[in-house]
């Protein structure tokens, strides 16, 4: 009999494995990184108007990469202008690496920065504690809404935080993706973890109108090539199959029957498109830009 499957998060070491395997093999940093090139600088082209010091938030923001991007795009739009950037992060392992990235960097210069080893929960709850209200002129939550337990509640509370001219920004996966139509029809045979929900760029517009709140929507393509995980026993193809599952060697722990079906519906052009031989799974991001 096989063994009862487990959720990706339970083993930190394989998630992080699987999960730089994804950006490896997807397109997923090069179409945030042509958004941040592209549509940031409209996005941000007011957030710091007649301010001498610009206060970022980035809730989740892993090991940084992304966000240092961001960072110098806000540098470059106010030049001298000091920018204090405060992380939220739980995973001690990305804030090493986030920290790294920040001594490698070069052009920081104006920036301070600010580790949290925390939840967007943990942060909420902190505050609420400690009483303080800090608002900020940019906010931005990239590919982490998956991990808190109450979504509509998360974003209140973070708009909530905005200056009067601030942004808060959202990454993930796109109601158009490949990832809507897997976890549509199998996320209830996933073993999720409290701390992991299913949610796409299709739900936010419910959540976001009936908070009364204002929003713009970006639809951004990308693609992950899982031909790997079509060969038994590929090490590569096991681990992506993790990721795309959040289940812990999924390829070895699922019901037969459970496995058969997700691998015929990864083939689909609901899932993925095949060219050249090579199966490509539709990544595409949704971008939602909230105002104040």
């Amino acid at each position: 009999m096989a063994s009862p499957m487990r959720s990706l998060v339970a083993d930190p070491d394989r998630y992080l494995q699987s999960f730089r395997l994804f950006l490896e093999r997807s397109t997923e940093h090069q179409s945030m990184q042509d958004f941040v090139e592209r549509q940031l600088p409209d996005v941000i082209v007011s957030i710091g108007n007649g301010k001498s010091t610009i206060n970022v938030l980035s809730v989740g923001g892993g090991a940084g990469e992304m966000d240092l991007q961001i960072l110098s795009k806000i540098r470059a739009r106010y030049p001298g202008v000091t920018i204090n950037n405060n992380v939220i992060e739980p995973s001690a392992d990305q804030i090493s690496k986030y920290q790294e990235h920040v001594a490698q960097a070069s052009n920081l210069e104006n920036i301070k920065f600010t580790w949290h080893k925390e939840t967007a929960n943990e942060y909420e709850s902190r505050m609420n504690a400690e009483k303080k209200t800090k608002k900020w002129d940019f906010i931005h939550m990239i590919q982490m809404l998956y991990y808190v337990k109450d979504v509509p509640a998360t974003l209140r509370y973070f708009h909530s935080l905005l200056e009067s001219q601030a942004k808060l920004l959202i990454i993930l996966v796109s109601g158009k993706s490949g990832w809507e139509t897997l976890w549509k029809k199998y996320g209830s045979s996933f073993p999720l973890q409290d701390l992991c929900t299913f949610v796409s760029s299709a739900d936010l517009p419910r959540m976001l109108d009936a908070a009364g709140l204002k929003y713009q929507l970006y639809e951004l393509p990308s693609h992950l090539d899982i031909t790997s995980c079509f060969t038994e026993g590929d090490k590569d193809g096991e681990l992506l199959l993790d990721f795309l599952t959040e289940t812990l060697d999924f390829a070895k722990t699922a019901p037969p029957e459970l496995k058969r079906q997700l691998m015929e519906e990864l083939r689909k052009p609901g899932c993925s498109e095949i060219r050249d031989g090579k199966v490509f799974f539709n990544n595409n991001l949704g971008v939602i830009v909230i105002e104040p």
